[in-house]
C-alpha cells in the first residue's frame, strides 16, 4: 500500500509545477477545469486502479488466513505488526503461536485501565 501513496506523491510533485507553468498560457476560467481534470486523471484515477490491483493480489490472504482475525494484522499493508512480516497463504509469520483474536480480554483490560 505504501507504493500507492509514494507514487501519488511523485505524480503530485510533477503535476503542480506543470500546472503552474500552464497557468500563463490558458485563460483563467479554463485553467480551473484543466486543474480538476488533470488531478483526477493523473492522481485519483491511478490510485483507484493501483488499490484495486493491490486488493485483488492480496484478497485471499486478507479473507482466508488466520491472520485476518488477529489483532496484530494490518489489512492495509497485509502485515503482521507484531513480527513485522508479511503472511502468505502457505506461511504464517508466527505459525499461529502469537495469534490473538480481535477484541480479546487482554485488549479490554488495557482499555479499562
Amino acid at each position: 500500500m505504501g507504493h500507492i501513496i509514494f507514487w501519488a506523491i511523485i505524480r503530485t510533485a510533477v503535476l503542480i509545477p506543470t500546472l503552474w507553468v500552464i497557468y500563463n498560457y490558458i485563460d483563467y476560467r479554463y485553467w480551473w477545469w484543466l486543474v480538476i481534470m488533470s488531478v483526477y486523471a493523473v492522481i485519483i484515477y491511478p490510485i483507484t486502479i493501483q488499490y484495486r490491483i493491490f486488493y485483488d493480489e492480496n484478497k485471499e490472504i486478507i479473507e482466508q488466513t488466520l491472520c485476518t482475525s488477529c489483532k496484530h494484522f494490518d489489512k492495509t499493508a497485509v502485515l503482521c505488526m507484531k513480527l513485522d512480516k508479511h503472511p502468505t497463504l502457505k506461511v504464517l509469520p508466527c505459525e499461529g503461536l502469537e495469534w490473538e483474536p480481535i477484541g480479546s480480554s487482554n485488549e479490554q483490560k488495557e482499555i479499562n485501565t
